[in-house]
């Protein structure tokens, strides 16, 4: 039997010291001030309006909130809520403020809801709860959401953070979280003071600072500074820290993958043959080794080994098959030249494939990925461009791309691959059309039963399997420097989004060991 994420999450905090190096005793003095070396800074603090809606922001609560082994458990809300087919009732908690000292009520959580579902609002995360008819607020502690189908994952959108009835959206954010918003020097740092009307465990940590560097050679030679108190690496980055007096490196098990993503309607990475080849001559298990450091493992499709909803069917050798590769590419007329790069109908077998400059492990996995393509006879060109450049290209140019969440396979899996979602933002970039896909993807929100749930997800991750949309190349365990000595640091697993949770989320709980 394979095991669920519980079981990894479970094993992730049995073994939460196994990178750990041996702290100084100075490095326990009490800290109120903590600062965050994170890669990517957001567009907006506006919950409604996309910022870590799956409950990873510190300003903010839902009305239920995730444990590191991913477990659902009352936040804002009372009690987990009653389920009666397309009705959701739930009861708000007592006693809860706002950071402007507002009394939550059930108008609030109507307002936010109501507010992303609004068309005029133009939320880039407004198809992830399409299941959703209207939020009704009947009195001060009573939300009933009304769906338009029994929808399996509907309380896992709950976690959505809940702003004030009649907030604007674009000011500065208020929420009921445990840290409230003090400045943001864009381009630069956030940083937040401790909520000290705050309905939970009041935190240590007074001052919170969230300092931006995109380039993660950057952040590693600030952290080595001594700038950041934290920050998040590549496996490979970490490898400086291991050793070192005062700091320990943490790992944690992730659903987040990497993968080439090709645009399916241009001439070469349209042809299927060349997508094909490109996934047998892919060698995963040396790029989990040399560029992970062992820090993760091969990929394979969209939906993570260790998951319930994980089709194995699906999972093919770590190691290349070049030979075989090379005989699909001359079945379907990619024919070598002089150069030593095929073409077929004087087309030569030759693309683009970006990746963000600053992303120094999506830099080694192209270079690795262009590579190996060479040696079947596909000319791989590489471009590191920052994210205004490589938005306008997606449907042009290959990326290597990353995704993957571990909460429910609804998540991401609708937005990359359901025709609606072409050419929405980073959503479907390839511009992936098939009609059977859709038809799967929408039984898969509307399934409650999760054995038939099941079947439709394993039918789905077969279809994009065969059509190889992507080449899938690495899970990653995300790997973090923390400098001190704490307490209340926890591992569990991660999504692909883990600049705004992970284990940083825990650092409410963070105190200064003794």
């Amino acid at each position: 039997m394979k095991r669920g994420w519980a079981a990894l999450a479970g094993a992730a905090l049995l073994t939460l010291t196994a990178c750990s190096t041996p702290t100084q005793s100075t490095a326990a003095r009490a800290q109120d001030t903590v600062v965050l070396g994170l890669g990517s800074e957001p567009d907006t603090l506006s919950p409604v309006l996309g910022y870590a809606p799956d409950g990873g922001s510190l300003m903010y609560d839902g009305l239920v909130r995730r444990t590191p082994d991913l477990k659902l458990q009352p936040a804002l809300a009372q009690a987990l809520p009653q389920i009666k087919g397309t009705q959701v009732t739930f009861t708000l908690r007592q006693g809860v403020t706002f950071h402007n000292g507002k009394p939550l009520t059930g108008a609030d959580v109507a307002y936010t809801y109501t507010k992303l579902l609004d068309p005029a609002g133009n939320s880039p995360i407004r198809g992830d709860y399409a299941a959703i008819e209207k939020v009704e607020a009947p009195d001060a502690r009573t939300v009933v959401f009304r769906l338009k189908y029994p929808y399996a994952a509907i309380l896992q959108r709950a976690t959505l953070g809940i702003v004030p009835d009649g907030s604007d959206l674009k000011s500065d954010p208020v929420g009921t979280g445990p840290y409230r918003f003090a400045s943001w020097a864009k381009g630069d740092k956030i940083t937040l003071k401790a909520n000290d009307r705050y309905w939970g465990a009041k935190p240590a940590i007074k001052t919170l600072v969230l300092a931006y560097t995109a380039d993660d050679n950057s952040r590693a030679t600030r952290m080595a500074a001594g700038e950041f108190t934290a920050t998040e690496l590549p496996p490979k980055a970490v490898g400086r820290f291991r050793n070192q007096p005062g700091v320990t490196v943490y790992e944690a098990p992730s659903a987040d993958y990497r993968g080439v993503m090709f645009p399916l309607e241009q001439p070469v990475t349209g042809d299927l043959a060349v997508r094909e080849a490109l996934n047998l001559a892919v060698d995963r298990g040396a790029m989990v080794s040399a560029i992970l450091a062992g820090a993760g493992s091969p990929a394979y499709g969209p939906v993570a080994p260790g998951t319930d909803w994980h089709n194995a069917a699906v999972d093919g050798s770590s190691a290349p098959d070049r030979t075989k590769a090379a005989e699909v590419l001359e079945s379907a007329g990619w024919k070598v030249g002089g150069d030593g790069i095929r073409a077929k109908e004087g087309t030569p077998a030759r693309f683009t494939l970006m990746y963000p400059a600053g992303d120094a492990l999506r830099k080694e996995l192209a270079l690795a990925f262009a590579s190996d393509a060479k040696r079947i006879g596909i000319d791989v060109r590489l471009a590191g461009l920052d994210w205004d450049a490589i938005y306008p290209r997606m449907a042009k140019d290959a990326l290597i791309m990353g995704w993957g969440s571990p909460y429910d396979p609804d998540y991401v899996n609708y937005e990359l691959f359901h025709s609606s979602y072409i050419g929405q933002g980073s959503f479907n970039p390839g511009r992936y059309k098939v009609p059977e896909v859709d038809k799967l993807l929408d039984a898969g929100r509307r399934t409650t039963d999760p054995a038939a749930r099941k079947k439709v997800y394993d039918a789905f991750q077969q279809r994009v399997s065969d059509d190889q949309v992507w080449v899938y190349l690495v899970y990653l365990k995300h790997t973090y420097v923390v400098r001190g000595d704490w307490s209340g640091i926890t591992v569990g697993v991660e999504a692909h989004e883990h600049a705004t949770g992970g284990l940083f989320n825990t650092v409410p709980e963070w105190k200064p060991a003794s």
